[in-house]
C-alpha cells in the first residue's frame, strides 16, 4: 500500500503540468521502473502506460543474434555467474558476445544489482521471485511493439541504441549492420517512420549514413568530459559549432540531464544554453534519464524535474517511469 500512496502522491503533484502539451516520452529500457529492464514484460507495460517510444539497447550473441541488453556484460542483470561458472573473461566479467542465443535464453533476468555484493541498484523496484524473466532478442522486442501497435491502434515508436559498435567490430561482429537490417525488416527505413537510432560513437553514426545507407532518424548520444570509446569529442559537440556539425548527420542529441540543467539544489539551478543552441542548429533534444528514485540534485521531485525539462524546451526525455505524468 505504501507504494500505491507514493505513486498517487506523484500523480497528484504532476497535475499542474500534465495538461500542457507534452513532449515525447521515451520508455528507458521499457518500463524499467516497474519491471526488470528490457524484458518483453517491461516493453508491454511501457506500451500500456502510453510511452511514445520504447528503447532497445542492442548487443550481439556469439552466433550473431542481436540481443536487447543495456550492457555488453551479463553480470549485473542475470544469473550468468551461477549458470555458467568459469565462463568469465580475464577481467572477471561475463560478456554476452561469448554466449550463444540458446545459452543467453537460458538465463534468468532480474532487477539490476551490484555484482560484487548482490545488492539491488534501486532497492524499491520489482523484487518478486516469479515469473522468471528472460533476455529478449531485438527481433522479439520489435515484433512485440508491432503487435501491440496493431492490436491497440496506438502507435508507439522504437528507439534502439547500438551499444559499443567499435568494440563489437573488433570482436568480429557488425552490430550496426545487423540493427539496420532488422529495422528494415520491420519497416523502419525513413525519417517519417516512428524510430530513432542512437549511438555514443560518432564514427558509427557517420557509418550508418555513409556505408550502411540508413535514412531514418539518428541521435548522437553525448557523454561527459572524457572522449568516447572511439574518440568522439563530447565536449566539442556541446558547443554551437559542434552542434552545427552534428546537424549534417543526425536529427537530434541525447545529453545527460545535467547537461541541460545544472545545480546542487532546486534553489540554485540554472538551465544551460545547450537545448536552445541545439534547437537553433535544427536538432531535437532528448535527455536521459528521469527517475523518481534517483533525482538530480536540482529537482525537488519528479514533477519538478519534468517541469524544468519542459521549461528548458526539450522535445522529449527518457524515463524509467513512462506514463506517470499522464
Amino acid at each position: 500500500m505504501r507504494g500505491f500512496f507514493f505513486l498517487s502522491a506523484l500523480m497528484a503533484s504532476a497535475l499542474s503540468i500534465a495538461d500542457d502539451a507534452a513532449p515525447v516520452e521515451i520508455a528507458h529500457r521499457g518500463a524499467s521502473g516497474y519491471l526488470p529492464e528490457h524484458t518483453l514484460e517491461a516493453v508491454a507495460m511501457a506500451h500500456a502506460l502510453g510511452a511514445d517510444y520504447i528503447e532497445q539497447d542492442v548487443v550481439m550473441s556469439s552466433d550473431g543474434v542481436p540481443m536487447v541488453l543495456h550492457d555488453v556484460t551479463l553480470d549485473a542483470t542475470t544469473d550468468v555467474a551461477a549458470r555458467f561458472p568459469g565462463r568469465a573473461r580475464e577481467d572477471g566479467r561475463y560478456y554476452a558476445i561469448d554466449f550463444t542465443l540458446a545459452e543467453l535464453k537460458s538465463l534468468a533476468v532480474r532487477e539490476r544489482f551490484k555484482p560484487e555484493t548482490g545488492e539491488p541498484v534501486f532497492p524499491g523496484r520489482y523484487s518478486g521471485g516469479l515469473p522468471v524473466f528472460r533476455i529478449a532478442t531485438f527481433e522479439e522486442s520489435l515484433a512485440l511493439v508491432s503487435g501491440l501497435n496493431a492490436s491497440t491502434g496506438r502507435v508507439a515508436g522504437v528507439y534502439p541504441e547500438i551499444k559499443r559498435p567499435g568494440w563489437h567490430l573488433a570482436q568480429g561482429k557488425d552490430l550496426g549492420a545487423a540493427v539496420v537490417a532488422m529495422l528494415d525488416r520491420f519497416g523502419y527505413r525513413e525519417k517519417s517512420d516512428a524510430c530513432f537510432v542512437q549511438c555514443f560513437e560518432f564514427t558509427e553514426v557517420r557509418r550508418l549514413r555513409e556505408s550502411l545507407g540508413y535514412r531514418g532518424k539518428l541521435i548522437q548520444l553525448l557523454g561527459g568530459s572524457k572522449p568516447g570509446e572511439d574518440g568522439t569529442d563530447f565536449v566539442r559537440f556541446r558547443t554551437p559549432e559542434g552542434l552545427r556539425e552534428l546537424a549534417d548527420w543526425v536529427d537530434g542529441i541525447g545529453p545527460s540531464l545535467d547537461s541541460v540543467v545544472l545545480g546542487a539544489s532546486p534553489g540554485e539551478r540554472r538551465i544551460t544554453p545547450l537545448a536552445a543552441e541545439a534547437r537553433a542548429a535544427g536538432l531535437a533534444v532528448h535527455p536521459y534519464t528521469a527517475r523518481t528514485d534517483s533525482l538530480p540534485k536540482w529537482a525537488a521531485d519528479y514533477a519538478d524535474l519534468i517541469g524544468v525539462l519542459k521549461e528548458a524546451g526539450v522535445e522529449g526525455w527518457f524515463t524509467d517511469f513512462p506514463g506517470l505524468l499522464r
